[in-house]
């Protein structure tokens, strides 16, 4: 287990560099199954989760995001068994992906290593009508495009209630649109690398910060570094920056021992897109004990 952990870092210091297309979510550490199919179940009880992400308010063509995921333990919690839904919208383009998740994992003294797979298809929708090209004769403008293809991915994460780390790449797929006169690149594989750790300051307060390193091959890596206080188990208060181009708060509060609601709010700076272009995102959590096996205790992941 000891050699477990570098080995993880190692591989991800060994990849080239890459560039973020993936949406973006302020809020994965609340809901990692957007990014990693090996988080299924890991909670030990049954998880749903809606989120809603508009990006840079006021800009043309800004992308919004939203999510839905169902996930669950089974099995004495040696496995776990969901669904993650994903619409995304940047300007013209319009991507719906739908897939199954899975994960199966095993404990090494007080840790849980899960592996995670997932499989699904996703549709990538263009329409160019709503653009209004240079050259209105460019074929690659001439009409809409409507493609459904197929997506894998793979992850893997190591935790216990003091440490989480995770490694996965959700979407293993390339997807080109090919036609007679050109053709596109529609995705290329990301690679996310993600991290955190509790420091328990008093009874009541927690510390966690956490780090997310995101990558597609050509351009260089994204990092979140992000440093949040709870208190009580119940509120959850953090300040969190992604490349120094974008800073933000994230706010959470538990309601009981099922529910759960969380706002996000970023400000890029003129680096980025320009502070006027604000960021929301929204999310609304539920745990439930469904089964035997499931447990209803606040866990720090």
């Amino acid at each position: 287990m000891k050699r477990l952990l570098p080995a993880l870092l190692c591989i991800i210091l060994a990849m080239p560099a890459w560039a973020q297309e993936d949406p973006l979510y302020a809020q994965y550490l609340n809901n990692p199954l957007v990014i990693n199919p090996a988080y299924t179940g890991l909670n030990k009880n049954f998880n749903a989760a809606l989120t809603y992400r508009r990006q840079w308010g006021g800009f043309d063509g800004a992308p919004t995001t939203a999510s839905v995921s169902v996930h669950s333990s089974l099995m004495n919690n040696k496995m776990g068994l969901g669904m993650l839904v994903v619409r995304d919208r940047s300007g013209n383009s319009n991507n719906t992906e739908a897939v199954a998740t899975y994960a199966y994992r095993i404990h090494v003294d007080d840790k849980s290593i899960s592996f995670g797979l997932q499989g699904g298809l996703i549709n990538y929708r263009s329409i160019n009508s709503e653009l209004n090209p240079y050259d209105p004769s460019d074929p690659a403008f001439n009409s809409d495009q409507n493609l459904i293809k197929p997506s894998i991915g793979a992850g893997m994460m190591v935790s216990n209630e003091r440490f989480l780390i995770g490694l996965s790449a959700p979407r293993l797929l390339k997807a080109e649109s090919a036609g007679d006169q050109f053709s596109a690149q529609l995705y290329s594989q990301h690679y996310y690398l993600m991290g955190a750790y509790v420091f328990h300051l008093t009874e009541r307060l927690r510390f966690k910060p956490s780090v997310l390193l995101k990558g597609v091959k050509g351009a260089p890596f994204s990092t979140d570094y992000n440093a949040a206080l709870n208190i009580d188990e119940r509120y959850t208060a953090s300040l969190f920056t992604r490349n120094f181009n974008t800073y933000g708060f994230l706010a959470q509060v538990r309601l009981g021992e099922a529910y759960r609601l969380g706002y996000a709010f970023e400000v890029p700076t003129n680096a980025s897109v320009g502070t006027r272009f604000t960021t929301h995102e929204f999310s609304f959590g539920l745990n439930l004990a469904l089964l035997r096996s499931h447990d209803t205790t606040i866990t720090n992941f």
